[in-house]
């Protein structure tokens, strides 16, 4: 009696589970279908992608390789466009030898193009620090103390692996200004850290030692 009550629901079972899929065999097919699409779709974004990058590859390649005076202005325009491109990796790079090279005179335009790359491309965490930390080292010998503060405040607020080297740029910064004790500050606040760079904390140290002994 158990065995035929059992092969009943069973029956049962397989019976409610075929009236499913043929009641709703439209929607099931619907379903497939879509999940097909954003499978291709996917794939076929991740190659776009893929043949997007090794675009720029060869345009940066090629176009830091080829410049000379009679093709510098040419050359600008197309670095330009690999920083506008938003790149994780090659719109920095164009940002960095744009600022090497000197090929931007505008102080403007270049921390437009920094903004760009640090508010609008998707980085690593480390490499926006790091961006941010170079923003505030073209920026240190023309920027005031609140600019200043101000570019490397994500730093400073941070336990980035940068932070120390903006604090030491503060410190080198307030020196230059003859403003002694607040870079001896900057400089105290890197022997603080935890985990520092050792070659930073010995820097400090000296400098310490050196500049600001009584």
């Amino acid at each position: 009696m158990d065995q035929e009550a059992e092969i009943i629901n069973q029956d049962t079972r397989i019976e409610r589970i075929k009236n499913f899929f043929i009641n709703n065999k439209k929607s099931l097919i619907s379903i497939f279908i879509i999940i097909i699409l954003i499978i291709f779709g996917y794939f076929f974004y991740k190659d776009y992608k893929n043949k997007q990058k090794t675009k720029l590859a060869e345009k940066y390649n090629y176009i830091t390789t080829a410049i000379n005076d009679n093709n510098k202005s040419q050359i600008v325009n197309e670095l330009k466009d690999i920083i506008l491109a938003k790149d994780s990796t090659y719109s920095p790079l164009a940002l960095y030898f744009v600022i090497d090279n000197s090929l931007i005179k505008s102080k403007n335009e270049v921390n437009d193009f920094f903004d760009i790359v640090i508010n609008e491309t998707k980085l690593e965490k480390e490499i926006k620090n790091l961006i941010i930390y170079k923003k505030g080292l073209y920026n240190a010998e023309f920027e005031s103390e609140d600019n200043l503060l101000n570019i490397l405040k994500p730093l400073l607020n941070s336990e980035s692996i940068w932070r120390a080297h903006a604090l030491y740029l503060l410190a080198e910064y307030f020196y230059s200004k003859g403003e002694k004790k607040k870079s001896k500050e900057f400089f105290q606040k890197i022997l603080e850290i935890k985990n520092v760079n050792q070659n930073i904390f010995i820097d400090a140290q000296k400098r310490i030692q050196r500049d600001f002994s009584e």
